[in-house]
């Protein structure tokens, strides 16, 4: 196993929890085939144990050599403002440039004699920090942990350092034109709240923010009650608990003044927003609609709804014979060169969408038969389209669980979002009690008479975007 100290992204192209290729509806444990029935009655128990000062332990042991061990805290992008927006960002480059205890060399040489991977991530709602290593090295692993948290050494020579590395990232995602799109549609459809923020920030912070803006946001968030310390893999769940107390019992569940930070509620504003630059051959477009939240009952037929719309690439086979009307329609009419249905949810809102890149030539189109898609979900949707949607989502689930690290991820981003971890099977279950009555009904909700928030990147028509946004309207009209 190669070492490696590194970070991985923190938008939604390229978050942990992003959607993954579904698989095969059967698994294979060594050398026996096992089906999607049994593989949902055999999923290991989640234990989960909570410490005197509010920090959570949750283990799933599966008895595999590694383990995948890591801290999940409820802070982001969202609890910034706008004077300290990137700060959790700035944070995240901080981490792995030394402790109190281990200066920048020793820690990666600590990693590395473990052939260990140290990464982190930054979302709007959530920050992580986990290891991937050797289940006999989990002792040390959960030590290093404790240390990048907690005693973060934030030298000022390597703060300064840190400022060009942030300003030339911050030039490379402005040239990721799906990122670029993406935020641009969090920013108009929820303006003026602490939800339309990037989690990377603006420049202006990135070369502004100080030391005592980074010790701050630390002191503010990062508290015991906020975070979870998850591992999956050949894990003992007693033994995680010893570790924890002995590496986090220390961290504080107390907030100077009581002055607890609660989210603000974050309006949807039907909007658009538009980046023209006709330098770039294509355009990338999105529109949503509020979408539900993480905890919605929702959530789950929208999901199928979302796996029913689907998503096309061209160089995907099969041409006239997919199964998504809007990927055939794409092929059919050369619509787009890719288009892909999304659904953001957060702790009390969410986006839901479809992202697609096409030609400027080609944008009215694509937004009319998008727009046609979503009234099909709250009109003409069948069973079979219903039966076929939740194939689609419950072979994305367990394919999303095919390791240690992306089991953790959802064990950590569970209890923050839910109290507990909500097993495949009670997954399932959901899926299934949805139907085309229910799709309809649901999507409707959601869709019917709401103004969609749309965002443009590249060349396009300055006209056509005005008249997508109307279009929704008008076709209701009509058709109602």
């Amino acid at each position: 196993m190669a070492a490696s100290v590194c970070r991985v992204g923190t938008t939604v192209g390229r978050a942990l929890a992003k959607n993954r290729s579904p698989i095969l509806l059967s698994l294979r444990r060594g050398q026996s085939s096992v089906s999607y029935a049994q593989s949902l009655a055999g999923a290991p128990e989640t234990r989960l144990t909570a410490l005197d000062n509010g920090l959570r332990v949750a283990s799933e042991e599966t008895g595999h050599a590694t383990c995948t061990v890591g801290l999940w805290i409820s802070a982001g992008s969202r609890y910034e403002n706008e004077k300290n927006n990137g700060a959790g960002f700035f944070l995240e480059h901080m981490a792995f440039k030394g402790t109190k205890k281990y200066p920048q060399t020793a820690l990666e040489q600590q990693v590395e004699s473990m052939g260990a991977h140290l990464n982190a991530y930054t979302s709007r709602e959530h920050t992580a920090y986990y290891m991937k290593t050797l289940a006999k090295d989990l002792p040390k692993a959960v030590e290093l942990l404790a240390e990048v948290v907690q005693s973060c050494s934030l030298n000022e020579a390597e703060i300064e350092q840190q400022r060009g590395v942030l300003l030339r990232e911050l030039e490379e995602v402005d040239g990721n034109l799906q990122e670029v799109c993406l935020d641009l549609l969090h920013a108009t459809a929820f303006q003026g709240t602490p939800l339309g923020q990037s989690v990377l920030g603006p420049s202006k912070n990135a070369r502004s923010l100080t030391r005592e803006n980074l010790v701050d946001y630390i002191n503010s968030h990062y508290k015991a009650p906020r975070m979870v310390l998850a591992a999956a893999g050949g894990v003992n769940h007693e033994e995680l608990v010893g570790l924890a107390k002995s590496n986090f019992s220390g961290i504080s569940f107390e907030y100077e003044g009581d002055a607890v930070p609660v989210l603000s509620p974050c309006r949807f504003t039907g909007s658009d927003i538009r980046m023209r630059d006709d330098g770039f051959p294509l355009a990338h477009i999105a529109i949503a609609v509020e979408g539900a939240s993480v905890t919605s009952p929702d959530i789950v037929p929208l999901m199928v709804a979302n796996c029913i719309i689907g998503s096309y690439d061209l160089t995907y086979g099969g041409g006239k014979h997919l199964s998504s009307r809007l990927a055939r329609l794409a092929v059919e009419a050369n619509l787009c060169h890719s288009f892909q249905a999304f659904h953001s949810s957060y702790s009390d809102t969410g986006l839901m969408g479809i992202y697609f890149v096409t030609d400027k030539n080609s944008i009215e189109d694509m937004m009319h038969w998008s727009q046609n898609a979503w009234m099909n979900l709250c009109t003409t949707v069948t069973e079979s389209d219903v039966t076929r949607g939740k194939n689609a989502l419950k072979a994305s689930l367990v394919g999303q669980l095919n390791g240690t690290t992306p089991i953790c991820d959802d064990i950590g981003r569970h209890i923050l979002n839910y109290g507990r971890r909500i097993p495949l099977a009670e997954w399932d279950a959901r899926i299934d009690a949805v139907t085309a009555n229910v799709v309809r009904d649901v999507c409707t909700k959601y869709i019917y008479d709401k103004c969609p928030a749309v965002a443009a990147v590249g060349a396009f028509f300055v006209f056509v975007l005005f008249g997508a946004t109307l279009s929704l309207f008008l076709q209701w009209f009509f058709f109602s």
